[in-house]
């Protein structure tokens, strides 16, 4: 009774996760848009809530809920689900989509939708020739063949959005990055911002009031006629044409100089409201946050260095080996087992929290900046993709995190997946990504004084 009682309980958390995925749809992703495809919101809930599932089943194995054969198979079952949504239905519906938005295909669009579907099949097969992932003991389409390639795709992704976070928020809490701006850069900003208006408007006036003198005159629609008429028209309003060929080149120019402007004139604002904001408590806390930050990136940089340079993957998990470090160096009597259970148990429930919360908070950024009434469907699909890659190989990682008792059934269920190439990519990736966002972000805070000088 208590095994189906905490079943139960598992299919009831996994319907609150559909739940929430739906109103996450309904609330956020599409609260401006009239038109719903419901299948795309089918789609993305279930999603959604067999990622979470995931997590959940991460913690049961920590807490011991539910014998092992029933955890083997909510984790069997979860997982054909979720590599069903993301190599066949999401794929499929995406062309599907992109094609219907294309009028010369829609009388066949169920054929080209296919012939999508089995072009990403092709090249989502090949991805695993240039890995390590391979294994000829298991069938075209076994859990260990889908789960490798999808594995790959979404380690690759989470490394890219680590190591851009792990730069990015040193230098977006801390308040050492700020510019300097004050009250007199912004109204000078301002000033200037408000003539170029102004002399938009005064040419812009120039030019209907030449369209209107042409009108009056007559030379719009008399045009003169015959050899002497277009003789005449040529001598006398070349010059005039030219002249608003002319002021409409400089209007263009100004138009383009006030667009700069008013995106300069925001940023000085927001910059002045972040100056202010860090001299309150919580944005001294911020502060301190961006601080320890900006320590743990360079440790991180450091530690995937020295792992890709040696080929070191850990056997231990952090926390069994952090413990073991401080007793032995304390010369304490400690039951490292019971404790580390618990504390990977806090630990890995925070991974989750914030991986589940900085992904929908990503998702809804790049949602609202790329979408359109036309290609929203097509875009919450492929969020739903990224979403699962994204949890799935967020399983292959946080494995390493956990007691070597509580991978067991997670081992079985993976399959022979080679997990220390997934631990050595994600150092390659991550230790890319840093680099480049650390350049990027260094050479957009060089440039930013200079545009405004420029300016």
């Amino acid at each position: 009774m208590a095994v189906h009682g905490a079943a139960a309980a598992t299919a009831t958390v996994t319907v609150l996760f559909f739940g929430f995925g739906w109103l996450f749809f309904m609330r956020k992703l599409f609260k401006d848009y009239e038109v719903r495809q419901y299948v795309v919101q089918v789609i993305f809930s279930v999603t959604f809530a067999f990622s979470c599932t995931m997590f959940e089943l991460i913690i049961f194995e920590i807490l011991g809920v539910l014998n092992s054969s029933s955890r083997y198979f909510h984790w069997k079952l979860n997982l054909c689900v979720i590599l069903l949504i993301l190599v066949f239905m999401v794929p499929f519906y995406i062309g599907y989509f992109v094609v219907s938005n294309i009028r010369l295909l829609h009388r066949q669009k169920l054929l080209f939708a296919c012939v999508l579907w089995l072009t990403f099949m092709y090249f989502f097969w090949k991805l695993g020739d240039p890995f390590p992932i391979l294994s000829p003991k298991h069938g075209i389409l076994s859990i260990e063949q889908l789960i490798s390639r999808v594995g790959v795709i979404g380690v690759t992704l989470m490394a890219l959005l680590s190591g851009f976070g792990a730069v990015n928020c040193p230098y977006t809490y801390m308040s050492y990055f700020l510019r300097n701006v004050t009250d007199a850069d912004i109204l000078a900003l301002e000033r200037r911002l408000l003539q170029t208006m102004d002399m938009i408007v005064s040419k812009k006036k120039r030019i209907a009031v030449a369209h209107r003198t042409m009108f009056q005159r007559g030379e719009v629609h008399n045009k003169p006629t015959g050899f002497w008429g277009m003789i005449k028209s040529v001598t006398t309003s070349v010059s005039g044409s030219e002249n608003l060929s002319l002021i409409q080149q400089e209007v263009d120019a100004l138009e383009e100089l006030s667009r700069q402007l008013f995106l300069e004139t925001a940023d000085l604002h927001a910059t002045k409201e972040r100056i202010e904001y860090s001299k309150t408590f919580q944005g001294k806390y911020f502060n301190f946050l961006g601080y320890f930050f900006s320590i743990y990136c360079v440790w991180k940089i450091f530690m995937a260095t020295i792992n890709i340079v040696f080929d070191r993957v850990g056997k231990t998990d952090p926390v069994t080996r952090g413990i073991e470090i401080t007793v032995n160096y304390l010369g304490i009597q400690f039951d490292v087992k019971f404790w580390s259970q618990h504390i990977s148990f806090i630990l890995v429930g925070i991974i989750i929290v914030t991986s589940i919360r900085g992904l929908l908070i990503t998702l809804t950024k790049f949602f609202y900046a790329i979408s359109s009434s036309k290609s929203s469907n097509v875009i919450v699909l492929l969020l739903a993709q990224i979403m699962g890659m994204y949890f799935v190989s967020s399983v292959l990682l946080i494995r390493m995190s956990m007691p070597l008792e509580y991978r067991t059934i997670i081992t079985e269920v993976l399959g022979e997946l080679q997990f220390n190439f997934y631990h050595r990519w994600f150092d390659v990736i991550f230790l890319v990504s840093a680099l480049s966002s650390i350049l990027f972000l260094y050479l957009a805070h060089k440039q930013a004084p200079e545009k405004h000088m420029a300016l």
